[in-house]
């Protein structure tokens, strides 16, 4: 940039070239914008980022002023090499119960995307989703972290924590990149912070929840069987997935983006050595990164809420841009009204593919599922849609009593919805 500045201001420097290197130096500044929000791989797209508004005011009326709780890092995880992706502390957000809560503990693990490329890492580590020093000190905790009963009926006066996502793998991978000085480290994340937790009372749990949504959710998923070993048998140990049920499925083109996008992870990461052994004993890494090849067989209760045309694979994955090259999808893509008979029915396609993918998992009746017919994107944090006067039901039941009353034995929950577009209680994402 100097070298141009001296240019413009020697024997060259006309009005009119000028005026190209000022246009110069604006267009590649623009490109510089546009390509950062595509290099991070889908996190763009994470339900923690408000591109998006629901198409009708549900009116969430709340008590009082939500509740604001701070970050707490985690001191003794350097010494671990349990970092984030730029090599600063991990942490997250306790909120402590009391009254009939004191011994029971809900985990929830941020989602936020993740990085397959070292170029994308490289960006991420920049951000929030990458580095503690762009965490927000202190967030909102609503949902299913409430602190009230009438806002959240079973866990309100539970130990709620918020677990911090910066490493870009969900929480499972285990390798550095020296050059770039990137610290691939979420599997020591993950282990530091349970430690941690433990040391400050959860080793006394008489009942805890495992949860998460989106990148979060396919975490709770891969570590669920490893969150149930903390504990001692007598304590009642469960797991929660919200919007995690990532498919490995063929997008409008033909191919499998998200399959692409998975194998950069898994192998630039290296997660491979955190993936469960009953599936990475007999399938290629990649695949065993998909929940549908791994719900089956974890031992652990597990419930999973998921919208049947989830909008972030909607996105991501069926109809990336790199799919849609002549612009047919992109109406649709961002709001499920402007799209044509034909593409209803290709997302009905995956709503059978995932209805498949689920059969064995729901045939065990220590598991859950409540899978409704909407265009959305993880419930359970959000107010309006995890237990709300409107929030979305199947039947009688809205996520929130699904996922108490499967938790705590009151009733057998397998709800999954009719097709889209019978259900009038959705509340659907439109994209700006």
């Amino acid at each position: 940039m100097r070298a141009m500045a001296e240019v413009v201001n020697g024997s060259e420097g006309s009005a009119a070239l000028k005026m190209k290197m000022r246009l110069l130096v604006w267009a590649l500044w623009l490109l510089g914008l546009v390509s950062s929000k595509w290099i991070d791989g889908f996190d763009d797209l994470n339900v923690t980022e408000q591109h998006y508004y629901y198409d009708q005011s549900y009116g969430v009326s709340y008590a009082s002023k939500p509740l604001l709780v701070g970050l707490t890092l985690i001191n003794g995880a350097a010494a671990k090499g349990a970092v984030c992706l730029d090599g600063t502390l991990p942490g997250y957000h306790l909120h402590r119960g009391y009254g009939s809560g004191a011994k029971s503990w809900l985990i929830q693990l941020e989602g936020g995307g993740w990085c397959d490329s070292i170029r994308s890492c490289v960006y991420r580590k920049n951000t929030r989703h990458g580095s503690s020093t762009y965490m927000e000190r202190q967030i909102q905790f609503s949902g299913i972290l409430s602190n009230k009963a009438e806002e959240n009926p079973d866990f309100f006066n539970w130990n709620r924590v918020k677990l911090r996502y910066c490493d870009g793998a969900s929480f499972s991978g285990d390798s550095q990149y020296k050059v770039g000085q990137l610290h691939f480290r979420g599997q020591r994340i993950w282990l530091a912070a349970m430690e941690d937790l433990m040391s400050k009372g959860m080793r006394h749990a008489s009942q805890a929840l495992l949860s998460g949504c989106s990148a979060g959710g396919l975490a709770s998923i891969l570590h669920c069987d490893e969150f149930r070993g903390l504990f001692p048998w007598t304590t009642k140990v469960k797991c929660l997935s919200d919007g995690g049920l990532f498919l490995d499925t063929i997008d409008v083109s033909g191919r499998r983006t998200l399959r692409s996008m998975f194998r950069g992870v898994v192998w630039l990461q290296g997660v491979k050595k955190s993936l469960p052994w009953s599936c990475a004993n007999h399938l290629n890494p990649t695949l065993c990164f998909f929940p549908q090849h791994l719900i089956a067989d974890i031992k652990t209760p597990l419930f999973l809420v998921n919208a049947a045309y989830d909008m972030w694979q909607i996105q991501a994955s069926l109809v990336p841009p790199s799919a849609d090259p002549h612009g047919h999808w992109h109406a649709c893509r961002k709001n499920y009204a402007h799209c044509t008979l034909s593409q209803i029915q290709f997302f009905q396609g995956f709503r059978n593919q995932m209805l498949n993918a689920v059969k064995g998992f729901s045939s065990s009746n220590k598991n859950g599922l409540f899978i409704n017919s909407c265009f959305a994107h993880c419930q359970t944090e959000r107010q309006d849609t995890w237990f709300a006067q409107k929030s979305p039901h199947i039947g009688n039941k809205g996520v929130a009593e699904s996922v108490g009353n499967w938790y705590f034995d009151r009733a057998d929950i397998k709800a999954v919805d009719c097709p889209f577009p019978c259900d009038k209680t959705c509340h659907n994402l439109v994209f700006k």
